[in-house]
């Protein structure tokens, strides 16, 4: 939990993984360090809702781990998108959401962080619990191979991040979602409002 403290300071998007197998010995020592880092209760009470929710509707989900660096936050400024250089960062997934992902066609990422994670892997050859590194860069004209949609928020202009969202669904709709989001006053940015991608067959 100090790498998460740590992760959260340095920026603001981190991911938790737990094996689905220690969550029941884990669960308080767990919710008692996320209040210590100032998390309100309601907040995790809410996000254990949502799990519900998801199952009452047949929905499964899986967690997987990437511990974000400050290269992610920073402007594409080369010529050439494709010049730039993404600073390499590591990732795991733990065995029993490799299997989900592994047996899934219909998968949405929540968060970029996830999407990046899931373009990295190489379903074949990876194995669960096992650290890996990715300096993955999605832009324009990368295809996404592994997920049907995305959930996340606006993010800042010039960065890889904006970029990531265009790969999925172009500059142009990108840039459509954001005149209307400012017209709209939406929160950016981080802890701000979300969008929902669905990708077309």
């Amino acid at each position: 939990f100090e790498q998460l403290k740590k992760d959260v300071n340095e920026a603001d998007e981190v991911s938790l993984t737990l094996n689905k197998d220690k969550i029941a010995g884990r669960l308080t020592e767990i919710l008692e360090e996320y209040l210590n880092n100032g998390i309100h209760p309601s907040r995790i009470k809410e996000t254990l809702s949502y799990f519900n929710d998801l199952k009452t509707f047949k929905i499964d989900h899986a967690f997987v781990t990437l511990h974000v660096g400050l290269g992610t936050f920073l402007p594409v400024n080369t010529p050439m998108i494709n010049e730039h250089k993404m600073h390499f960062e590591n990732y795991f997934i733990g065995a029993g959401s490799l299997e989900k992902i592994k047996s899934h066609q219909n998968i949405i990422a929540v968060g970029t962080t996830s999407l990046r994670v899931l373009e990295s892997l190489s379903l074949d050859e990876m194995l669960a619990d096992t650290m890996y590194q990715t300096d993955i860069f999605l832009y324009p004209g990368k295809k996404i191979r592994r997920v049907k949609g995305l959930i996340t928020n606006f993010h800042l202009p010039e960065s890889s991040l904006i970029m990531l969202v265009s790969s999925l669904i172009g500059r142009k709709t990108v840039m459509d979602l954001y005149t209307e989001a400012i017209k709209n006053e939406y929160r950016f940015y981080s802890y701000g409002d979300a969008m929902l991608i669905l990708l077309e067959e």
